[in-house]
């Protein structure tokens, strides 16, 4: 099987994924995903990274043809999450003599996963390793997303193996280097991975950002999706933006309802919005939307109204999900609005109420609940409450 080289004696060994529904058993992968590894022929000959074990004939067979009888001299494993780590053992088998490069941290994972003890080259942030004509240095990134990973740079070609930072969803369907594709779809996937995988550890992306900025790097090969060349200023400046918690003007609306009483007030809320100046508003309904989307637009924009009907006297079950998935990521720097509704008792928007709280988001007006259908009051409350949000967010360009 012919592989690409992606620099002279650099060759991407990956594997594609399209079976897989759910990454991580959580979020939904409609277009697949690939898993990223990279293998250096040198005078020593060294593999960055494994993939996931269901793949592990395809991609042994990748290496022994590049190999072409030729000894695997070191794997350095950069991230050991199952999905990069699972063919670690099986390699092993393969090539009994490797030399498994990696840090303190990963080598506890190793011993867990693998029982692996014996054959290791641990090495400390700032280490080398000579492999003849390059002299890979090695960066430890801890919390992206692991407490393990680390980096390693290839000076000679200006490589940078970044683990799954700068990563995306997505199956690489003929090309892997950005310029031999159409990057279009990788771009609203990279956000929605960023938001699923990596969200809640912004500060740390951040020092790691820091820690390679010294680096003269051309090319980052991540272990998912396409590798960044000519693209690569967008995929390091959108990482940077996700990681500081910036966002675009827009809105995102996340709503509950059970017989559509809601959801009307969702439409009006919208409409104020729109003749208010706004023009990104992202409406999802919990009972349909997957989290996975939820959540990219949530870090998409700056706006974020929350509405949900009373239900068994707590919020509707799927908003309290959805509360907690944002929550865990510790989204900041939102402006934020909520609603409600109830037949007999509210409860809904005094639960809501303490959410912004907990998030030290700045509310943007009262909240607005409604009981049972829709009147003139409630209607006049979801259109205040658009504008409110609207102006707040013109006011903060």
């Amino acid at each position: 099987m012919k592989s690409k080289e992606i620099a002279k004696n650099l060759f991407y060994v990956g594997v594609n994924d399209r079976q897989k529904t759910l990454f991580e058993n959580l979020w939904p992968l409609p277009n697949g995903v690939s898993y990223n590894s990279y293998l250096i022929l040198d005078e020593k000959n060294v593999l960055v990274d494994t993939v996931d074990v269901c793949y592990s004939d395809i991609f042994l067979k990748k290496i022994a043809g590049i190999l072409d009888g030729r000894s695997l001299d070191y794997l350095i494993i950069n991230h050991m999450e199952p999905d990069h780590s699972g063919s670690i053992r099986l390699l092993r088998k393969q090539y009994p003599n490797i030399k498994i490069v990696g840090n303190a941290k990963t080598f506890d994972m190793l011993k867990g996963y693998h029982g692996i003890t014996d054959g290791l080259y641990e090495v400390k942030d700032n280490d080398t390793l000579s492999t003849g004509s390059r002299e890979l240095s090695f960066h430890t990134a801890p919390m992206v997303h692991w407490i393990e990973v680390m980096f390693t740079y290839d000076p000679k070609e200006k490589i940078l193996f970044s683990a799954d930072a700068f990563g995306t969803f997505g199956a690489l369907n003929g090309g892997i280097i950005d310029k031999d594709m159409n990057i279009n779809p990788y771009r609203e996937e990279i956000i929605r991975y960023y938001a699923n995988i990596v969200g809640k550890y912004g500060s740390a992306v951040q020092k790691a950002m820091q820690k390679i900025a010294a680096l003269d790097i051309k090319t980052v090969c991540s272990t998912h999706g396409p590798v960044w060349q000519q693209h690569l200023p967008e995929a390091v400046a959108l990482y940077d933006h996700m990681s500081r918690y910036q966002s675009e003007e827009g809105v995102t609306i996340i709503y509950g309802s059970m017989y559509g009483n809601t959801e009307q007030m969702v439409d009006i809320i919208a409409y104020s919005l729109a003749e208010n100046g706004i023009k990104n508003i992202a409406i999802h309904n919990v009972s349909k939307s997957h989290a996975s989307y939820i959540l990219a637009d949530v870090f998409k924009y700056k706006g974020l109204i929350i509405g949900s009907p009373t239900y068994s006297n707590q919020l509707y079950p799927e908003i309290e999900s959805i509360l907690s998935k944002i929550e865990l990521r510790e989204v900041k720097n939102r402006l934020f609005g909520y609603f409600g509704s109830y037949s007999w008792a509210g409860a809904a928007v005094k639960k809501l109420s303490a959410f912004p709280e907990r998030m030290n988001w700045e509310i943007v007006s009262p909240p607005v609940e409604q009981r049972q259908g829709l009147l003139s009051e409630s209607f006049e409350g979801c259109w205040a409450l658009g504008k409110a949000m609207a102006d707040s967010l013109i006011s903060k360009k």
